[in-house]
């Protein structure tokens, strides 16, 4: 008679809780990671795994959202790269501390860890390795911004003196911090502690300084996750030296020792940053409102040599070569029309066929270029000056379109009101609006002013 085995019985609570309460905080950060590998490794033996302690809040499930939403949709699954791994493990196997108040300090330190690898790399660092920091950063910037966790945030960083200030002298390279001048973008209502908002611009410095790293070349994937990081932390400041340093920064020479650089010309079409991009930098700066960076924004993406070539490229190829091979098309039709007639010579046919298909074409065409260049519905307070030539409004309609958008947000929404705005952030706008080839609230295009 075979003895039964013996079922391993499950730990009490109490052992758990006392188990729990001895070890260390850098334990309690490796046990979701095993069990994440376990179980990734054994797919047929699947349990039910706790959120990963680098999810990000929003997509970090509650209880009764995962209940409510349990025959809904599935919980998705996240598969495990190589640069993931490096965001997890560092050189020396240390492993992400978990995302809770009482670790402020050992979050910032794996920060800190994952950019000295940037740092520390030989040559030319991979788009790889940045990303995956800047991904740490999106992810912290998420925690520290969530509304259900910043007041216990708050309450832990007050209680930890020793830790904050520990905190603001990791960085021991001495490189020149940025400021920031705005206030964070933080819950009305909540004061939060000025240590607090030190750890946001931390962060956003952090970020600043791996992409102002001399080595790292910047990418349109890693400008959109800088911009998507900053617009999260509310810190605009750095956008347009960013943008700046997108189409300008000296490039590296892969292999050669010491590093060298060549100058890049900031006026190529490639260096032309990407509409999307542009208008997710500006919402940010116009939601702290910080004018000084939205103008800097504008400045250097829609108001750049590259971004008018680029968009001559793609917009204006096609119209160029159309009106190019009008011609021919239109003497190939009138060859084939005078074929069609009975009363003169083909020639002569032809000749008439080809005057009149080119007139029609020229003519019509260019009422549709006027209408489309003359086209003020999209205008609200920001119009062209006169004199301004058609081929400049519908090259820089962009950037009207931007300051446009800039002068709404910072003058009254009623437009009764509109006209009346005072101050010397409004002059300045004015003036710089004025230098642009454009008109704030030209008289007789407001409303009631006809």
């Amino acid at each position: 008679m075979h003895r039964p085995r013996a079922v391993a019985r499950p730990r009490s609570i109490c052992q758990i809780c006392e188990s729990i309460s001895t070890s260390t905080q850098r334990r309690r950060a490796i046990a979701p990671l095993v069990a994440a590998r376990n179980a990734s490794q054994s797919p047929y033996h699947s349990r039910r795994r706790p959120p990963s302690p680098l999810m990000s809040p929003q997509n970090r499930p509650s209880s009764s959202a995962a209940f409510s939403d349990l025959g809904n949709k599935r919980a998705p699954t996240v598969a495990r790269t190589r640069s993931d791994e490096s965001i997890q493990v560092d050189a020396n196997h240390s492993v992400a501390p978990s995302l809770h108040p009482s670790s402020v300090a050992d979050i910032m330190r794996y920060l800190q860890t994952s950019v000295s690898k940037v740092h520390a790399a030989r040559g030319v660092p991979s788009e790889q390795s940045v990303s995956a920091a800047l991904e740490v950063c999106d992810m912290l910037a998420n925690w520290f911004t969530d509304e259900s966790v910043q007041p216990q945030i708050a309450h832990a960083i007050s209680e930890l003196d020793s830790t904050a200030s520990t905190l603001l002298s990791l960085d021991g390279s001495g490189a020149k911090t940025t400021k920031a001048t705005q206030p964070s973008q933080l819950p009305e209502g909540i004061e939060y502690s000025a240590k607090l908002r030190a750890l946001i611009n931390k962060i956003s410095e952090t970020a600043y300084l791996l992409l102002a790293h001399p080595p790292v070349f910047i990418t349109p994937k890693l400008l959109k996750q800088y911009v998507k990081v900053q617009a999260k932390l509310g810190r605009p400041e750095t956008l347009p030296e960013i943008f700046r340093l997108y189409a300008s920064k000296p490039l590296a020479r892969e292999g050669s020792v010491p590093l060298s650089y060549t100058q890049q010309n900031p006026n190529r079409a490639a260096n032309a940053i990407e509409s999307e991009i542009v208008d997710a930098a500006l919402d940010t700066a116009i939601e702290v409102k910080n004018l000084d960076a939205a103008v800097g924004i504008i400045e250097n993406s829609y108001g750049t040599t590259a971004f008018v070539r680029s968009k001559l490229l793609r917009h204006g190829l096609l119209p160029l070569g159309a009106f190019a091979a009008t011609p021919v098309a239109a003497y190939i039709l009138a060859s084939n029309f005078s074929g069609l007639q009975q009363t003169m010579d083909s020639a002569t046919a032809t000749g008439v066929a080809f005057a009149g298909i080119l007139a029609y074409v020229g003519f019509t065409g260019s009422l549709g270029a006027v209408a489309l260049v003359t086209a003020n519905d999209q205008m609200k307070r920001v119009t062209w000056a006169p004199g301004v030539p058609l081929r400049k409004r519908w090259i820089r309609e962009e950037e009207r379109a931007a300051l446009d958008k800039i002068a709404c947000a910072w003058g009254f929404q009623e437009k009764w009101r509109q006209g009346e705005e005072e101050g010397a952030d409004w002059d300045a706008l004015r003036e710089y609006i004025g230098q642009k080839g454009m008109m704030l609230d030209r008289t007789e295009l407001m409303e009631g002013m006809d």
